[in-house]
């Protein structure tokens, strides 16, 4: 809105009110004291069309000629249909430039601004780092941006957390390609091996009712490729409707030719050194999908006590959560030892007892040994510093083929490793008497028989985590598996020596300590997965008929030679064994690799590594990583192995972690609470439920879908029909009326301004609404601006001063630049909060709600040079504020930046390829800090104008000055003094008193505020009416100083509700001191 302080209110609502800083220099830094909040922005949403019905009025007055009513309220009715407009109808091909010779329509609206501007860039090039020069591989004296987008799972669908990374990384790539430099935004996914099986394999039992098994492997691959290319490319779509300036033509897969050559290579090289090898390990196992998983697919539930979780393939719910102890008897001895575990059916797989060295209790029992109770055998009593000699009874039971720690004992006291699980997890033949029983159930059968020996001594609740696998919800099961692993400790070292020396950058700081932390603890990193979808490992197990060759084991890293085809492999095993090539047998493992592995190879493998391409030579290495620092190891760490491994350098110079996106309440995005947000529902709009719809709801509700709501998104997923409930409640909470209307500009400026939150971002949906009335402020002040140009304005040729500026041009020239270095530093600190800040700040504070205001008596009454001087000043903070604002607002300020007439005719075609604004010599420090003054002035007399006059009245205001230097400087701002404070007149005095009538406010030492209120009100009546009020207050302190006086207040109120008394008690206090203070000043005028 052009009117900041339009208000309706009497004095009876008379309260003195905190009204927003016009400095914006002097606002707080944080968001919440200048973005809109929720409560805000719902009440700003509803007072939109009073707001905007007022500023037409205000601005029909400032240009229009006088005219009849009878045509003003044509004119009116007129006006409000063209609100109803809402979306642009295209009238030239796709890819065409959209038109703009139309007037803007009434009011902002997504749709309408987001259309065409896309496939126009897309088409123009604009994107590829071409553009502008003969080649990308030419350098640059300007520089180089190269920043590749993490890949998404190919069939995921963006959420807020891809919207952030996206948002951040777009919104760098344009502000470095703005600057001149060469810059490439490549983007791509990855297969997501498990997800996509998962997905194609349900997709088959539904509509088929047949598995992978039926079709075989080939086949099976032929249906997810299928499954892909219909499917698979909906999340770039999605990335398109984000704004993403991607250079689409580089996109890759990381199944495409190019980028399997790149792993098979990598494979093989790394293999040879030995750095990737084969051996038998402890791995995350999922039963139901028969494979291993890697640590990020595993989900840890966390639990308090018993709790009953559901498990595939059990009709039964499965308890967890409860530590079970029992005894073993010690071998030739009356003795027993109780250990106690939350998985007593792995029991069956133990081998040893463990206790601490140091523990008096068991030393008398060290090299002796315990009987399992089914199996009949003695486990060694051994002694290691891990256990815990607090924990329990300071014993514990050994199953190191089942148990990480126990593992890790195992290994270190040379302990055999029993497996008692099928890939099903169903008991083996090791588990005896419990043999064929799935593993949960001989959990209840081993407890039986247990007890039946006398063995059980107690269940108890236990705080505890269960580990369960994301994909399936299966609980992971660690077994013991031969497995393909990377051996990491070298590139470990060399990762963290690389951040020591500064060579590469991990923003912000904090990161670093969990950074070296990770990988001096690294461990091997298995990277085999038993899936059929995925880049199959390209080693090949040897055999021979020859009697020369041992007969291996499939653990025998010996036994596996890897090559690009079955000759290669065929030579090196001849020459390994020392055999014929044709008595040579060779079997290719049937697994694939874990999709992080080629993930990390990605970002020298889009360039055609091992190929030396002029892609790799001018794009590798890259400028920056960004990503949440959920990945940091998982996918960064990975990336700087290989990329120095491989290719001898960092694949990046810096890497940008942001905070992990949670709901309003702070808590961890989740199918099952109902809060996991797809963006394009935030960009579009979204009902709760399916509507009834009519022609009304059609035209009222702007995000009309009527197809969907967010309740039926749920039952269109994947969720167990028993959590949808929950997850409706969830969403039926925190989105009563569904998610209004915002569009990709708001939803990007919010998740760049969230980025202050450190580690966690509570997004709050409310908060984007208010960015989307910003926009609208945006569109109503080029609308105010371009009636000010008229049709034959043009700019001059350059921002070059003509000396007739006024001191607010002046004035708002110096915080314009203020604003392009605070910003451009800010971008090079990726301070993105403060970017969006100070942005928000002069569009918002500065330009609309100070300089247009001052613009309009300039416009009504200034000399043709001064006209002509303020319009150029006013062209320039325009065009450069929307530059400024581009990199996060693309859509809008396209718009409006192709709605202003250009300087110069070579002026280039987009605001995307525009030059980003450079630091200026237009800053005044000492006019900044004068106008700060005026600015306290102007506050004073709104306040005080607010306490006791409607906003129609003009009054009369006196400056009572300390100084005649004060007095002159008032005097200077003359104009903005009277437009700012709605004065009739003002008067500037020293040494001289105020007429009587007035009402008095102090700015600092050096000013008294005297608005002369006298004859505007009714003073006895605005007496009576606050006295009225002053009972009413007076009446609810009383009832709540008697609820708190109550016996048993504090012991019986729950403490949410005894603080919400005790703000109720403040703030009608404050309200009643106000209403004295005003009613002392009304009967001090009665006796002036």
């Amino acid at each position: 809105m052009l009117q900041r302080w339009v208000r309706r209110f009497t004095l009876l609502d008379l309260l003195p009110r905190s009204f927003r800083a016009l400095d914006a220099s002097k606002m707080s830094s944080t968001d919440s004291a200048r973005d809109p909040a929720k409560k805000k922005a719902e009440k700003e949403a509803k007072k939109q069309a009073k707001l905007e019905k007022f500023a037409k009025k205000k601005e029909a007055k400032l240009f229009a000629p006088k005219e009849s009513k009878s045509k003003a309220n044509e004119k009116k009715s007129t006006s409000t249909k063209q609100e109803t407009v809402i979306e642009y109808k295209p009238t030239h091909p796709p890819g065409a430039k959209k038109d703009v010779a139309t007037p803007l329509p009434e009011s902002y609206h997504p749709k309408y601004v987001e259309a065409a501007w896309y496939a126009w860039w897309e088409k123009q090039g604009f994107f590829k780092p071409e553009y502008g020069r003969s080649s990308a591989h030419v350098e640059n004296p300007k520089g180089k941006f190269m920043i590749c987008i993490p890949p998404p799972n190919v069939t995921g669908s963006l959420h807020l957390g891809h919207a952030l990374t996206a948002s951040i990384q777009d919104s760098l790539t344009r502000w470095h390609r703005m600057r001149g430099e060469t810059t490439l935004f490549n983007p791509g996914c990855d297969h997501a091996g498990i997800a996509t099986q998962v997905v194609v394999e349900k997709k088959l039992a539904k509509e088929r009712g047949i598995s992978r098994h039926d079709l075989g492997r080939d086949t099976f691959v032929d249906e997810v490729w299928k499954w892909k290319n219909e499917k698979g490319d909906r999340i770039y779509h999605q990335l398109r409707r984000m704004g993403g300036s991607y250079d689409w033509d580089r996109v890759c897969f990381t199944m495409d030719p190019k980028l399997s050559r790149a792993v098979e290579e990598s494979f093989i090289r790394l293999h040879n050194e030995g750095i990737i090898y084969r051996s038998i390990r402890l791995v995350n196992w999922s039963c139901k999908l028969n494979s291993a998983i890697s640590d990020i697919e595993v989900d840890k539930k966390e639990l308090t006590g018993r709790t009953l979780l559901s498990v595939p393939n059990y009709d039964e719910k499965i308890e967890f959560g409860v530590l079970v102890s029992f005894a073993y008897p010690v071998a030739d001895s009356d003795e027993q030892i109780v250990v106690a575990t939350t998985r007593v059916e792995t029991m069956l797989g133990d081998t040893a007892i463990a206790v601490h060295p140091n523990d008096e209790r068991y030393k008398h029992l060290h090299g002796k040994f315990v009987v399992h109770p089914f199996r009949n055998e003695r486990l060694p009593i051994v002694a290691d510093e891990f256990v815990d000699m607090e924990f329990g009874t300071g014993a514990v039971k050994i199953t190191p083929a089942h148990d990480q720690n126990d593992y890790e004992i195992g290994m270190r006291c040379k302990l055999p490793f029993l497996n008692i699980f099928t890939d099903d997890g169903v008991v083996n033949e090791q588990g005896g008497q419990f043999k064929g029983m799935k593993r949960f159930h001989a959990r209840t059968a081993v407890l039986d028989a247990l007890k039946e020996k006398g063995l059980y001594r107690e269940t108890k609740d236990n705080p505890m985590v269960v580990p369960t696998c994301s994909r399936s919800k299966d609980i992971i099961e660690p077994l013991m598996k031969p497995q393909w692993y990377v051996d990491c400790g070298k590139m470990a070292k060399e990762a963290i020596e690389a951040v020591k020396k500064g060579d590469l950058k991990i923003i912000p700081k904090i990161h670093e300590k969990t950074w070296y932390h990770w990988l001096e603890n690294i461990k091997p990193w298995c990277i085999s997965r038993q899936l059929w979808w995925g880049h199959r490992i390209p080693a090949y197990f040897i055999s021979s008929d020859d009697d020369s060759i041992p007969k291996g084991s499939e653990d025998d890293n010996k036994y596996w030679i890897s090559g690009h085809n079955v000759d290669e492999v065929k030579e090196k095993a001849s020459t390994r064994f020392g055999v014929p090539k044709e008595k040579i047998v060779l079997k290719q493992d049937e697994d694939v690799l874990d999709t992080w592995y080629s993930s990390a190879l990605f970002p020298f493998s889009i360039f055609g590594w091992p190929d030396q391409t002029d892609d790799l030579k001018t794009f590798y290495p890259g400028t920056l990583l960004e990503t949440g620092h959920d990945i940091l190891f998982f996918w960064v760490a990975r990336m700087v192995f290989f990329g120095q491994k491989l290719m001898e350098k960092l694949p990046f110079g810096e890497v940008y972690l942001h905070a992990m996106v949670r709901d309003a309440h702070g808590r961890k995005m989740s199918k099952t609470l109902g809060n996991v947000i797809d963006p394009i529902d935030v960009i579009e709009g979204i009902s709760l439920e399916v509507p009834k719809c009519s022609p009304f709801h059609r035209d009222f509700f702007s995000y009309c879908g009527c197809s969907q709501g967010l309740h039926q998104m749920l039952e269109k997923g994947n969720l167990d029909p028993r959590e949808i409930e929950k997850a409706k409640a969830g969403q039926k909470q925190d989105f009563p009326d569904g998610i209004p209307e915002c569009g990709t500009d708001a939803l990007r400026f919010a998740l760049c301004a969230y980025t202050s939150q450190g580690r966690a971002i509570n997004l709050d949906v409310g908060r984007v609404v208010g960015y989307r009335h910003f926009c609208n402020k945006l569109w109503n002040a080029m609308k105010f601006s371009l009636r000010a140009f008229g049709p034959e304005f043009k700019p001059n040729s350059t921002e070059e001063l003509s000396g007739k500026e006024s001191l607010v041009d002046q004035w708002i020239l110096s915080r314009l630049s203020a604003t392009v270095s605070t910003v451009n530093a800010g971008f090079h600190d990726y301070d993105f909060s403060a970017v969006t800040s100070i942005l928000y700040n002069f569009w918002l504070y500065e330009l609309c709600d100070v300089y247009l205001e001052c613009l309009k008596p300039v416009l009504k009454d200034a000399d043709k040079e001064s006209l002509a001087a303020s319009l150029n000043v006013l062209y320039t903070c325009l065009d450069t504020g929307l530059r400024l604002l581009h990199p996060f607002m693309p859509f809008v300020t396209e718009e409006l930046y192709q709605r202003i007439p250009r300087r110069r005719p070579d002026c280039p075609p987009s605001i995307c390829v525009t030059p980003y604004p450079e630091n200026t010599a237009l800053s005044n420090s000492q006019l900044e800090e004068d106008f700060s003054f005026v600015q306290d002035v102007v506050k004073t007399t709104r306040n005080v104008r607010q306490d006791y006059l409607t906003p129609r009245a003009r009054p009369h205001v006196y400056y009572v000055c300390s100084a005649p230097p004060v007095a002159k400087l008032l005097q200077r701002f003359e104009l903005a003094l009277t437009t700012l404070g709605y004065a009739e007149e003002i008067h500037c005095l020293v040494d001289e008193k105020a007429p009587p009538g007035c009402a008095v406010a102090t700015v600092e030492d050096k000013c008294e505020v005297h608005l002369l209120i006298k004859g505007l009100v009714d003073v006895d009546r605005e007496i009576q009416k606050l006295e009225a009020k002053k009972e009413k207050v007076s009446a609810k302190l009383q009832k709540l100083n008697e609820a708190i006086s109550a016996r048993d207040y504090l012991t019986k109120v729950p403490e949410n509700v005894r603080q919400g008394n005790d703000e109720k008690i403040q703030l009608n206090q404050t309200e009643l001191e106000n209403i004295v203070k005003a009613i002392e000043r009304f009967q001090l005028m009665q006796k002036e």
